[in-house]
């Protein structure tokens, strides 16, 4: 493949090295806190790497039944791994999932083991829980051992293309029929609101609102269809889903086991657009991120979403704060440039004079400041009103943006948007759209050179100008990037610190914290 000349802004090196550099030292507090504490959904997804699968008569997960009887007997701030595996160890049960069947009617209870009886109980959890990195290992080897056999698609912007029937049986047909008209990656939007439940349920399900559920049964039936369609098609069909919500850390575990290639994971998400407690949410990005890195999955992070609450021009410079914060997360957990899918949109309202040309400003600002960066472009949603002609002429300009400025994943536009779930016939129609603009732009990037002194230019310095001093406010707050989250900086959202869903499944790590998949996780 032909190496591709991006455009490029005539930017001050010194001023970007700045911008990045404040959003490091705002990033960094985040990051010393999420070293300071664990939560429930992280211990869970150390109990589903060991292995423990399956739920009770209720639906209720083991992970979740062992976990709360773990945390009632001995607290939450040493971990699970030590008296889950001193249990074991002792021959309190055979194997986990005995284990966590005992310990849910109450048959035994958990302590904190000492001396040799804790060096063995940490030796069979590092054993138990490297046994199932391993498998994410084996699962990652296996993508790229088909990427060479079937090979990429023949170039970019990768086309990805929504999926949310709520039936998983009726999806797998829809997405396969998707990339054979040219989707190159799939994304199955959960259910409304799995975000807010504090498990994941178990096995295939066929009833989901404006979405499926993110099952690891589900993950795996997908995987399974689009392998099928890639080996027919000649051509590796990416699979994402989210891992974002309550139970992030798990989730993201069971993406790494079923070889999902694409995961949504945005820091901030969860906090500004679900009421999910900032801190609960922080550390909960940091292990799912570590997951994703070991796993070779690519993040795709919700930029966007911001946009739909603040006006896109206004607050233009929050995309890309989020984005500097987004990558200086990424990268502390051991994320790759080739993993950072940041995301960004073209959502200005198309009356405002020059819409077009602010929105190639902020497309190509966000190109050059993460050159290597796969960017995950977002076609208009907020401004579509029903009329399906006027949207689809909306998402055709989102097309030509996209190929002018060099994105990589594109997001097909449905001129439906907001007005009715898409038929397969209009996927058929946002694909023949986007097909077309990028066939007859060809290589249109290599030769867009927006004047130094022009509008664009000078639009993209001011943009990052005002991201430079927004930095500095969040550094110069008491609390930093907790106290700017909690007074509406983002998405004009305001979320405290000690607010929100999940702050009770934190907890403060003891100096005798103990998690061998945080142990692993954190020496690659």
């Amino acid at each position: 493949m032909t190496p591709r000349t991006r455009p490029r802004l005539d930017l001050d090196p010194a001023t970007v090295k700045r911008a990045r550099s404040l959003a490091n030292r705002a990033g960094r507090p985040i990051v010393r806190l999420a070293r300071q504490h664990t939560t429930v959904s992280v211990e869970r997804a150390t109990l589903r790497l060991a292995g423990l699968t399956g739920a009770d008569a209720d639906g209720t997960p083991w992970v979740n039944r062992l976990l709360d009887a773990v945390r009632g007997d001995v607290g939450l701030e040493h971990g699970v791994a030590l008296p889950v595996w001193h249990a074991l160890v002792r021959e309190d049960a055979g194997d986990l999932n005995t284990l966590a069947q005992k310990a849910a009617v109450g048959e035994l209870r958990f302590d904190m083991p000492e001396g040799q009886d804790a060096t063995r109980a940490r030796a069979a959890a590092r054993r138990q829980v490297a046994a199932g990195v391993r498998r994410i290992d084996a699962r990652r080897k296996e993508r790229e051992r088909l990427v060479r056999r079937w090979g990429d698609p023949e170039q970019k912007p990768w086309l990805y293309l929504i999926v949310a029937t709520g039936d998983i049986y009726e999806d797998m047909p829809q997405a396969q029929a998707a990339a054979r008209e040219g989707a190159d990656v799939i994304a199955v939007i959960r259910s409304t609101g799995q975000s807010l439940l504090d498990y994941v349920p178990e096995g295939p399900t066929r009833e989901g609102f404006a979405g499926t559920y993110a099952t690891q049964e589900n993950f795996r039936l997908m995987r399974a269809a689009l392998d099928e369609t890639s080996k027919e098609l000649g051509r590796y069909v990416r699979l994402t889903n989210y891992a974002s919500g309550l139970c992030m850390p798990e989730i993201a575990a069971l993406a790494g086991l079923e070889r999902l290639d694409m995961m949504l994971n945005d820091s901030m998400y969860g906090i500004l657009f679900r009421d999910i407690n900032p801190v609960r949410t922080f550390v909960d990005q940091r292990f799912s991120r570590q997951v994703h890195a070991r796993a070779g999955i690519i993040i795709n992070t919700g930029e966007d979403n911001y946009l739909t609450t603040a006006d896109a021009v206004e607050a233009a410079h929050t995309v890309t704060v989020s984005q500097l914060l987004n990558e200086y997360f990424a990268k502390e957990a051991g994320l790759e440039d080739w993993q950072l899918g940041l995301g960004h949109a073209f959502e200005i309202d198309p009356a405002v004079p020059d819409s077009f040309r602010l929105e190639l400003a902020h497309a190509l600002l966000a190109r050059q400041l993460f050159p290597k960066a796969p960017l995950k472009w977002m076609p208009p949603t907020r401004h579509m009103t029903g009329d399906v002609f006027r949207g689809y002429l909306l998402d055709g300009f989102f097309n030509l943006a996209g190929a002018m400025t060099d994105q990589d994943i594109l997001l097909v536009g449905m001129m439906t948007e907001a007005v009715v779930t898409p038929w397969l016939s209009d996927r058929d129609l946002a694909l023949q759209n986007v097909r077309y603009v990028v066939n007859a732009a060809g290589r249109l990037a290599e030769d867009f050179a927006p004047r130094p002194d022009g509008f664009i230019a000078n639009r993209a310095r001011q943009v990052l100008a005002e991201s430079i001093e927004l930095l500095e406010r969040i550094i110069n707050h008491e609390n930093g990037l907790l106290d700017s989250i909690a007074d509406g900086t983002f998405g004009l959202m305001k979320r405290p610190a000690d607010g929100g869903k999940g702050l009770d499944g934190v907890a403060r790590k003891t100096g005798g914290y103990y998690n061998p998949a945080t142990e692993i996780l954190e020496a690659t």
